[in-house]
């Protein structure tokens, strides 16, 4: 079974790639990513992820575009929603190249974050699925974060400190911010 695998970043992709693989799934991964802010971040992301998509034989699907403007307009002003619709406008275009490619369906190296919110990220995947007619494969990847971590340290894949957006970081960077969480 052929499945679209949006990818945030290649440490990310580590542990779910395996795992897919194993379970017997063709996977194919899928770069889309207009939170990343700034533009050297997301070249710098993309080009890890290339890297390493090579060195795994895996097919990879790059939305070249860097449309930090889309995200901006979608939240500015909705800060205290911004996850959701981050993780709406990503995984609404997974949809659509998951349908237009005639995959069985997508899912999302969100998933092996502990600091992601994975009932949100399930909930707005399977809302896409009902739109776009692709279904959501909700997998719990958590287990392997911390295994993906040292293998992407051993690998000495480019990881990144926060989760790519202007806002997430300010809250890791920025002395005093509200809700910072100290040592992440």
């Amino acid at each position: 079974m052929r499945l679209l695998l949006h990818i945030c970043c290649a440490p990310c992709a580590v542990f779910p790639v395996d795992f897919l693989r194993e379970k017997g799934y063709e996977i194919y991964g899928y770069f889309f990513n207009p939170n990343v802010h700034p533009y050297t971040e997301w070249l710098r992301r993309k080009n890890a992820l290339v890297e390493y998509a090579q060195e795994r034989n895996l097919k990879l699907i790059v939305d070249e575009e860097y449309q930090m403007e889309e995200f901006l307009r979608t939240v500015v002003y909705r800060e205290n929603v911004r996850c959701r619709l981050c993780y709406y406008l990503r995984l609404r275009h997974a949809a659509g190249a998951a349908k237009k490619g005639g995959f069985a369906g997508f899912t999302t190296t969100l998933l092996v974050s502990p600091h992601q919110k994975h009932e949100l990220i399930r909930e707005v995947g399977e809302a896409v699925a009902q739109e776009y007619g692709s279904p959501f494969f909700y997998f719990d990847f958590r287990s392997g974060f911390r295994e993906a971590a040292i293998r992407s340290r051993e690998m000495g894949m480019y990881r990144q400190q926060y989760c790519g957006c202007i806002y997430s970081e300010k809250e890791r960077y920025f002395p005093g911010t509200p809700g910072k969480k100290e040592g992440r």
